[in-house]
């Protein structure tokens, strides 16, 4: 079911407590390959949409489906029940927030905002205490699952904020998540560092399955064979089971994230260590390695890029011949 697009009134945040298909609108701001999934799926799900983007003809297949363009913010969030940020970097999250024509300009009294970008707590800090005495409620929900997760629905969702307003939204979450799988981590911030530690874990297991294998090839073992003892011991992982098949079967290094956007998630979680005093030797080691592979092989090579290091400095590139079955030894 799709809103008459003539309509100018929305629901208001304090008027319903579940936001569904068919009566509320959703507000999008950023349609890069995370957002064009999720507004995809929101807008198959049933909900209207009022969208924007720096780019309007990334908006082409949402409007031509019914989906309205706003100008900018503030028109985004003035027709809006709930307005959903997805952007590359926390500087573009509060210019997009607070900037002139930005959506506390235009989002009315006791409405939602919900960042799903990669960003850090003190942005969505600044614009909850500026909107607090309109009682605009703010919550951070992060993702993982990549842009095959956003196209497909099946994103894990961290959202941190209060538990009233994580419900009252689990079905817009729902429209773009893995229903088992949305998850309310704790109070607001919480969702921004969970998802940053994900990804400095996730990181740092790709660094160290490529010192490994790089090490255990060099030294004359079959690179297959090694893998398989690895899943068969305690160090198994899910990188080395699942990930690092992309590259060993396909010689992928998953150019769908940029290594630019990985070393931008590793300095934000780095600096949210200092920012709590805890030492993080490393990841700072790890952050290093992120960063000399975007200088040598560029800032749109792939996240998985720095296996290219190790590779380089053995002469061997770490590949296997792909399961006939693709079943065996291929990753979900």
């Amino acid at each position: 079911m799709r809103l008459d697009m003539t309509a100018t009134t929305h629901v208001s945040a304090t008027e319903t407590q579940l936001l569904t298909p068919g009566t509320a609108r959703i507000g999008f701001i950023g349609l890069g390959n995370m957002g064009s999934g999720m507004t995809r799926n929101l807008q198959a799900a049933g909900f209207h949409l009022v969208v924007n983007d720096v780019r309007k003809e990334s908006a082409a297949e949402l409007l031509a489906n019914g989906a309205e363009w706003a100008e900018d913010a503030a028109a985004v969030a003035a027709g809006s029940d709930v307005v959903i940020t997805m952007l590359p970097t926390p500087k573009h999250v509060e210019t997009v927030a607070m900037g002139p024509g930005g959506i506390l300009a235009g989002m009315p009294d006791g409405g939602t905002w919900v960042d799903m970008s990669t960003s850090v707590p003190e942005v969505a800090n600044r614009v909850r205490e500026a909107g607090s005495v309109r009682g605009i409620r703010v919550l951070d929900a992060p993702v993982s699952g990549m842009s095959v997760g956003a196209a497909n629905g099946m994103l894990q969702i961290f959202v941190g904020g209060e538990p009233a307003d994580v419900e009252r939204l689990r079905p817009v979450f729902e429209a773009m998540g893995d229903p088992e799988r949305i998850l309310h981590v704790g109070g607001h911030g919480a969702g921004y560092a969970v998802k940053l530690m994900i990804n400095q874990l996730w990181f740092s297991h790709l660094v160290a399955t490529a010192e490994v294998l790089s090490t255990g090839v060099k030294a004359g073992v079959d690179l297959e064979v090694l893998r398989q003892a690895l899943i068969a011991s305690p160090a198994n992982s899910n990188f080395v089971q699942n990930d690092v098949l992309s590259i060993l079967n396909h010689g992928d290094y998953d150019e769908g994230f940029a290594i630019a956007l990985a070393c931008k998630d590793l300095g934000l979680s780095v600096d949210l260590a200092r920012s709590v005093g805890v030492p993080m030797e490393l990841s700072g080691l790890v952050e290093q390695l992120y960063r000399r592979a975007k200088a040598l092989y560029g800032d749109k090579a792939g996240e998985m890029t720095p296996v290219k290091l190790y590779e380089d400095a053995i002469g061997i590139q770490l590949r296997t011949p792909v399961q006939a079955s693709g079943s065996a030894t291929e990753g979900a």
